[in-house]
C-alpha cells in the first residue's frame, strides 16, 4: 500500500506523531558545515521507523472506511542511543485529515511562477514539463536568477516557488516575515558541487580545500598555476565561478573560503551554470566550480577533480559521484530545495498538486538530470505528509547545516 493512501484511510482521526530522532555528533565541524555519515544513516533509519510506526498505527485500529470509534491515537516512533553522546531531538505534530465521502476530481488550471537557482532549475524544469503535459490548463514558468536573486522576489510575494541551492538565510527570512510571507521548505535532491578543469589539463587530478581557499579568497594573489604547486605549469589560470546572486556562490564561499560571499572578483562570474561549463570546456588553463548536473551533461568536455578536505586527519582525495555525494563523503555535498509560498499553497490547488507531484517523482527527476536522489523513503514520507497538511520539518531529514541558515 502506498504511504500516502494510509493518510486517506485515517478519515476523521486526529493523529499525533511523536518522531524522535537521534542525531549523532557531527564528524566534521569545518567552516560551519557539518557532514556526518552517522547522521545520514540515522536519518534513513528514522524514516524507516516512521513508515513502520504508521503501519503499526493502521494495524491497531485505523481501518479503511471506518469513521466511528473517535478519539485520538498515539503513534510513537523512537530511534535512540546509537553509541554514546547522541542528542535526541523530538518532533511532535498533530494532523487532522478529514475525508467526506468520495473525492471529486478537480480540473486544475492557473499559473505557477518559479524563479531561483540555476542548479535546481533542471529538476524543476523536468517536473514542470511533465506536470503541464498532464494538466494542459496549468502554465508554469521557471526562471533562473540565482538562489539569492530568486529569494529577493520570493520574500516580497512575487513568486510561488523559489528554487534554492542553499537554505534560506536569516536576513531573507527576516524580510519575508516583515512582508507576511510564510514558506514551506522542501528538500528535493542532493548535489555535489564539482571543481572542474579542461580535459587537456594533465597535471592535476586532486585539489585540497586549502588550495581552493588560497585561489578564491578575496585577497588572493594567485594568477598562475605554479603558484598553487611549483611543479604545475607556469601558465595563467582562468577562473570561472558562480555569480553573487547564486546559492552555489554562497555555499562555496562559506564552505571553502570560510565566510559567505567572501570571494575574489577577478573571475568570470555567472548565475547560469551552462555559461561556466562552456567557458571551462573552451579554455585549457581554466578552473571553475558549479553543480554536478552540469558536469554530468557535458561528458568528455570537462574533467572533474577529486577534492581532499585536508583539515581532517587522514582525509583522502574523493571523487564526486552518486555514492560519495549521497553519503556526504564528498567534501562539497549539499542538499537542494524548493521554497513554496504558504499562502499560495492554500489558495492554488494547481500549486499544491504540482509540489506533491514534484516530490512523489523526485528520485526519478533527480536521476534524469544527473543529481543524487534523497533516500527513496524520504520522497514517500514527504509527499504523504504534504498531502496530510504537515508542511514543516522536512529539512530535518537532511544532515547539512549552514551557520547562516534561517529558521527551519
Amino acid at each position: 500500500m502506498r504511504l500516502n493512501s494510509l493518510f486517506v484511510a485515517l478519515y476523521s482521526k486526529s493523529i499525533i506523531y511523536k518522531f524522535s530522532r537521534a542525531r549523532g555528533e557531527i564528524a566534521k565541524d569545518m567552516i560551519g558545515i557539518r557532514n556526518s555519515r552517522i547522521g545520514m544513516a540515522l536519518n534513513v533509519m528514522a524514516v524507516a521507523m516512521l513508515v513502520a510506526g504508521l503501519l503499526v498505527g493502521l494495524a491497531i485500529g485505523f481501518g479503511v472506511g471506518t469513521v466511528g470509534g473517535g478519539g485520538e491515537r498515539v503513534v510513537t516512533v523512537t530511534v535512540g542511543g546509537v553509541g554514546g553522546g547522541e542528542r535526541v531531538v523530538t518532533v511532535e505534530r498533530t494532523v487532522t485529515v478529514t475525508v467526506g465521502g468520495a473525492a471529486t476530481p478537480v480540473k486544475l488550471s492557473g499559473k505557477i511562477v518559479i524563479d531561483g537557482s540555476s542548479t535546481v532549475y533542471p529538476l524543476t524544469e523536468a517536473a514542470a514539463e511533465e506536470f503541464m503535459k498532464l494538466h494542459r490548463d496549468v502554465h508554469i514558468t521557471v526562471g533562473i536568477s540565482g538562489t539569492g536573486g530568486g529569494f529577493k522576489r520570493f520574500v516580497i510575494g512575487e513568486t510561488d516557488i523559489n528554487d534554492a541551492s542553499r537554505p534560506i538565510l536569516k536576513s531573507e527570512a527576516e524580510t519575508a516575515a516583515k512582508n507576511g510571507i510564510e514558506w514551506i521548505e522542501v528538500p528535493v535532491a542532493i548535489d555535489g558541487l564539482v571543481v572542474v578543469v579542461n580535459p587537456q589539463n594533465d597535471w592535476v587530478d586532486c585539489i585540497t580545500i586549502s588550495e581552493l581557499r588560497e585561489i578564491w579568497k578575496p585577497d588572493s594573489k594567485i594568477t598562475r598555476w605554479n603558484q598553487i604547486r611549483p611543479e604545475w605549469p607556469d601558465a595563467p589560470i582562468k577562473l570561472y565561478g558562480a555569480g553573487p546572486d547564486s546559492g552555489t556562490f554562497d555555499y562555496f564561499t562559506e564552505r571553502v573560503v570560510g565566510k559567505t560571499k567572501a570571494s575574489r572578483t577577478d573571475y568570470v562570474a555567472s548565475e547560469d551554470d551552462n555559461v561556466l561549463a562552456e567557458g571551462v570546456a573552451a579554455e585549457k588553463y581554466a578552473l571553475g566550480y558549479f553543480g554536478y548536473a552540469y558536469y554530468h551533461e557535458n561528458p568528455g568536455r570537462l574533467k572533474a577533480l577529486k577534492v581532499k578536505d585536508d583539515a581532517v586527519p587522514g582525509a583522502q582525495c574523493v571523487e564526486p559521484n552518486d555514492d560519495t555525494v549521497s553519503r556526504f563523503v564528498y567534501p562539497l555535498s549539499r542538499p537542494l530545495f524548493i521554497y513554496v509560498n504558504k499562502k499560495m499553497w492554500n489558495e492554488k490547488p494547481a500549486l499544491r498538486e504540482f509540489v506533491i507531484f514534484y516530490v512523489e517523482n523526485g528520485a526519478r527527476f533527480a536521476k534524469k538530470v544527473g543529481y543524487t536522489p534523497m533516500p527513496a523513503d524520504y520522497y514517500k514520507v514527504a509527499a504523504a505528509l504534504l498531502r496530510a497538511g504537515m508542511l514543516d520539518g522536512l529539512y530535518g531529514l537532511t544532515t547539512v547545516v549552514l551557520k547562516n541558515a534561517g529558521p527551519h
